[in-house]
């Protein structure tokens, strides 16, 4: 009966893939979509809004869709299929590619405002996913890559995502920030994603992804501001503070982790 459901879950994982592909295929322009710096009458561009990030941070995606494929395969395998922690995981990952599909599709027929419940459904998914990474060891060098890093990426990603898109939406909804000027917001919620990457790489010791993610949006948060047609130079100076310190802090715990186990 378990390897039943073993099987059913794998193929879940797989055909959620798929799904997600299809939908980032079509997110891209291609097959008559429009891109999604384009699409939602472009309250996703580089310059919508003072902390969206530039465009070139998106070839992220590129690699996080790589480690998702390569996990619905590797979870697929003989020796993976009764795997503990892919047995916790296999269908969080599934729920985070169906939702990840559904943004794109959301924000395609223009529907800013459904994205944004969307988007923190997705987040919620990806830390129960990271948490259950953490909590259950990976089994091997590889599985560690391409379980523990690929969720992690993904998170990191997500969690700058989430901010620019709420940010996105309230703009376009005509939020005038309680008149407050736009740099004091930009500079508040950049350092609220660094703490958020602080508090990541603290649960998860050892594991470096979220912060390469949530670093490498938050460094092109900085390009972006202080270059193209939206500058704020608080705005970038907090982010560059801020990859410092998520990147600093995630060495930290990973140096500090090492140490424990050799003396253990």
């Amino acid at each position: 009966m378990r390897e039943s459901r073993d099987v059913v879950r794998q193929i879940t994982v797989a055909a959620s893939a798929t799904f997600a592909l299809i939908g980032a295929f079509v997110g891209s322009g291609a097959a008559g979509g429009t891109p999604i710096q384009d699409a939602a009458g472009g309250a996703l561009s580089a310059d919508a809004t003072v902390i969206a990030p530039a465009g070139s941070a998106f070839g992220i995606w590129s690699v996080i869709y790589f480690g998702l494929v390569a996990y619905a395969v590797w979870q697929m395998l003989p020796k993976q299929s009764s795997a503990e922690l892919h047995r916790r995981v296999g269908y969080w990952i599934a729920a985070s590619l169906v939702l990840n599909a559904a943004w794109i599709l959301s924000i395609q027929y223009g529907l800013l405002t459904l994205s944004v419940p969307v988007i923190i459904l997705l987040l919620a998914v990806l830390i129960r996913a990271y948490l259950i990474t953490v909590k259950i060891p990976a089994a091997g060098a590889i599985d560690a890559i391409v379980t523990d890093g690929t969720v992690g990426l993904y998170l990191g990603w997500v969690c700058v995502a989430t901010a620019a898109n709420i940010t996105a939406w309230l703009n376009a909804s005509g939020f005038a920030g309680f008149g407050i000027p736009e740099d004091v917001w930009g500079v508040t919620i950049v350092f609220v994603a660094g703490a958020v990457g602080i508090a990541l790489a603290a649960r998860g010791r050892a594991h470096f992804s979220p912060a390469l993610s949530l670093s490498w949006g938050l460094a092109w948060v900085a390009v972006g501001r202080l270059s193209g047609d939206l500058i704020s130079q608080p705005t970038a100076v907090a982010a560059i503070v801020a990859v410092v310190a998520v990147l600093a802090s995630a060495a930290a715990f990973t140096i500090g982790r090492l140490r424990s186990e050799q003396t253990s």
